[in-house]
């Protein structure tokens, strides 16, 4: 399958906020997230990723997105992350926040990613940012969702030279699939050195 990455900005960033809102949709149903997502919230969270210094990163395969990563300067999400990061030495200032990175089932597997994790990198070098950190949603270990065959992600996010911060946690609501309203969830930070 061929497959080729490309940063989006201006009007192509724009023309593809609903493909990418419903990618969102269709990955993040999926475990670990379960999220039950609405189009017009999609809309409203990805208008955040026109601002100066946000990136994203869209994959495209066979004609269309299929798959997706955003990123923005830490201080772009203060109101949601500073008490989160409250105890710790770096300043808000000096990381870059890799949002999320979303890809259809089909096309895991061929490097995308890296791809995606190394082009939000040199976004932030570029920025003149010395962290990126990104977060994961945590979910007990017996939950009755979790798939049988499900591999977490965190060798991947070692080997990049990711951490997880003892103790940085923020704390969203989502409503899960099938369940009638939104619940908390807590989500663990992970970061490193660019």
């Amino acid at each position: 399958m061929s497959v080729t990455t490309r940063i989006l900005t201006g009007d192509a960033l724009t023309a593809a906020l609903d493909d990418v809102a419903r990618l969102r949709i269709a990955v993040f149903r999926d475990w670990p997230y379960l999220y039950d997502g609405d189009l017009e919230y999609e809309r409203n969270y990805l208008t955040a990723y026109q601002s100066p210094g946000a990136v994203v990163v869209v994959a495209e395969g066979e004609g269309r997105i299929v798959g997706a990563s955003t990123g923005a300067p830490m201080t772009d999400h203060a109101d949601d992350f500073a008490a989160a990061f409250a105890d710790r030495p770096e300043p808000l200032s000096q990381i870059f926040y890799c949002a999320e990175s979303v890809l259809l089932p089909d096309w895991r597997g061929h490097g995308l990613g890296h791809a995606f994790f190394d082009a939000r990198e040199n976004h932030a070098r570029a920025l003149g940012l010395r962290y990126a950190a990104f977060c994961s949603v945590i979910r007990p270990a017996d939950h009755p969702d979790r798939p049988a065959d499900y591999r977490p992600l965190d060798g991947f996010w070692r080997k990049r030279g990711y951490e997880p911060l003892p103790g940085v946690i923020a704390t969203f609501s989502w409503k899960d699939r099938g369940q009638p309203a939104q619940t908390a969830k807590q989500l663990q930070f992970w970061m490193r050195e660019l």
